[in-house]
């Protein structure tokens, strides 16, 4: 796996109609920290991260990783691990066989199933019926869909939506660990209580601009929460 897999937003802007989502957008995210996108509903994060992975045309500027755009890389499942959306998955399926059907389709052995499956603390249900999931048996699966090519780029859009107190702690450490092992983790959260016990480095936007970009510790360490410098940054509007 390799770790040069910087994700660079340059100039990125894209407006539906009239209406700006993102303007002129720039940020670097490095491997090796968890880097929190944070702001308020409807601030851009989701546009930008779709248009980070290919899903959304920008209307000017580049998103890259690594240098590629997402439509370039030759192995986009092996390169980025990317969760979207709450994914929909077939009820009567179990994790397992969800995973070897999308294993197949990326070329994922068996063996990296059984990885999987460990890594996210799924053996003890990986094999029921994901019909009678919980939200955080789900979260966990659409994790284990994203890890499944080994990837050295996460992108997690809001990955803490309808966990408990205990699924959110969970996150936090499998975050940390795979920042730990070199990987690019990027994680969108409006969240900032949640996000101030996650993340190392924070860019902070508010509607698809840009506010501020750097280490936590540089907008916490007068003291004041994460929540605190966010109302500061914005003039109290959140």
């Amino acid at each position: 796996m390799t770790m040069s897999n910087q994700v660079k937003v340059q100039g990125l802007t894209r407006h539906f109609g009239q209406v700006p989502a993102v303007t002129d957008l720039s940020f670097t995210v490095e491997p090796g920290v968890v880097t929190g996108f944070l702001g308020p509903n409807g601030s851009g994060k989701t546009t930008t991260l779709r248009m980070l992975l290919g899903l959304v045309r920008p209307t000017s500027g580049t998103a890259t990783i690594g240098g590629r755009r997402y439509a370039d890389l030759p192995h986009p499942a092996r390169t980025v691990g990317a969760v979207l959306d709450a994914s929909s998955f077939h009820p009567g399926r179990s994790a397992r066989n969800h995973l070897r059907v999308y294993g197949d389709m990326i070329g994922c052995s068996g063996r990296r199933i059984d990885e999987v499956v460990d890594l996210l603390g799924m053996p003890e249900f990986a094999d029921r019926p994901v019909r009678g999931f919980s939200t955080g048996m789900r979260q966990r699966l659409n994790l284990a869909t994203a890890m499944l090519g080994d990837p050295p780029v996460l992108v997690l859009d809001e990955p803490s939506n309808g966990l408990d107190p205990e699924g959110i702690a969970w996150l936090r450490r499998f975050l940390r660990a795979m920042a730990a092992e070199g990987r690019t983790v990027l994680v969108s959260s409006h969240v900032l209580s949640e996000a101030e016990q996650m993340v190392d480095q924070v860019l902070v936007i508010r509607r698809g601009r840009l506010m501020s970009a750097g280490p936590l510790a540089d907008l916490t360490g007068d003291g004041s929460t994460l929540e605190q410098a966010f109302l500061q940054l914005t003039g109290g509007a959140a």
